[in-house]
C-alpha cells in the first residue's frame, strides 16, 4: 500500500502544511497547481523536495476557487473542465521537467474530485485532459464499493487507474467518503486512523459511519500532514504498514 499526501498548498507569504516533515514518509506527492492553493514558486519548491526524497510527482488540479480552497462545486461545461485540468497539469509538468522530474499521475482536488466520482460527464472531461498528455499519466480516484464504472471510463480513455482510500475519513455504505459537514466525517483519534489504515492495507473491512462493514480495493492511502499531530500519525501509519510486511 502506497501513501500519498496533498502538498504544496502554501500561497505567497501564507504557509500551509508541514511538507518538509511529511515528505520522507510518503510515496506520492499530490501537488497543488495554483487554482485552489499553491503558486509557481511553491510548485517548484515542492517538486524539488519530492525529488530529493524519491517521491512520485502528481498533479492536484481543482476548480478555480482560491477563496473556497477548491471545496465548492462549480457549474462548468465539460470542455471548460478539460481545459482547466490540462492547463494546471501542463504547468506542473513543465515545472517538474525543469527540475529534472516527470509527473506520473493526476489526482483532482476537493469538489472537482467529488463531482468527478458522481458525474460521468465530469469524469470524462477530466480523463480527456489526462489522455491528451504528451506522456502517460494515471488517474488517482476514490475507491468505492463498486469501481466498475470508474474502471470502464479509464479503459475507454486508455488511462491507468490508481484507486485511493482515506485513513482519516468516514465512509458511507456505498464506499463514498462522508461530507465534511457531517458530524464524525473526519477521524481525529490516531488509534482509529491507524486501525483504518491497517485494515485498508490488509484488505480487511472497515466500518462505515453507520456501523456496517465495508471492504475497499485500494492501491494508495491518502494521509495528511498539515500539523504536527498529523505528521506523527503519518509516521505511525508508515510504521504500521511496515509491520504488515
Amino acid at each position: 500500500m502506497l501513501l500519498n499526501c496533498d502538498l504544496g498548498e502554501s500561497f505567497g507569504a501564507w504557509t500551509m502544511g508541514m511538507d518538509e516533515h511529511v515528505m520522507p514518509f510518503i510515496d506520492q506527492a499530490n501537488i497543488a497547481c495554483g487554482f485552489h492553493a499553491g503558486d509557481p514558486v511553491t510548485m517548484h519548491k515542492t517538486v524539488r523536495l519530492a525529488l530529493e526524497h524519491g517521491v512520485a510527482l502528481g498533479a492536484h488540479p481543482s476548480y478555480p476557487d482560491l477563496q473556497g480552497f477548491g471545496r465548492r462545486s462549480m457549474t462548468l461545461h465539460p470542455e471548460e473542465i478539460t481545459a482547466l485540468v490540462s492547463y494546471q497539469v501542463g504547468a506542473l509538468s513543465h515545472i517538474a521537467a525543469s527540475e529534472g522530474g516527470e509527473l506520473s499521475y493526476v489526482k483532482p482536488h476537493g469538489a472537482l474530485y467529488n463531482d468527478m466520482m458522481r458525474s460521468a460527464a465530469i469524469l470524462d472531461a477530466v480523463l480527456n485532459a489526462i489522455s491528451r498528455s504528451p506522456h502517460p499519466l494515471a488517474l488517482m480516484a476514490m475507491a468505492t464499493a463498486d469501481n466498475r464504472n470508474l474502471r470502464a471510463a479509464c479503459e475507454r480513455h486508455n488511462v491507468e487507474l490508481l484507486l485511493e482510500a482515506f485513513a482519516d475519513r468516514a465512509y458511507d455504505c456505498q464506499g463514498f467518503i462522508v461530507p465534511r459537514s457531517t458530524p464524525g466525517a473526519v477521524h481525529k483519534d490516531d488509534t482509529v486512523i491507524i486501525a483504518q489504515a491497517r485494515n485498508l492495507a490488509s484488505g480487511s473491512p472497515i466500518q462505515t459511519i453507520d456501523g456496517q462493514p465495508l471492504r475497499l480495493e485500494a492501491d494508495t492511502l491518502c494521509v495528511h500532514g498539515d500539523n504536527a499531530d498529523s505528521v506523527a500519525a503519518v509516521r505511525a501509519i508508515r510504521d504500521a504498514l511496515k509491520e504488515l510486511h
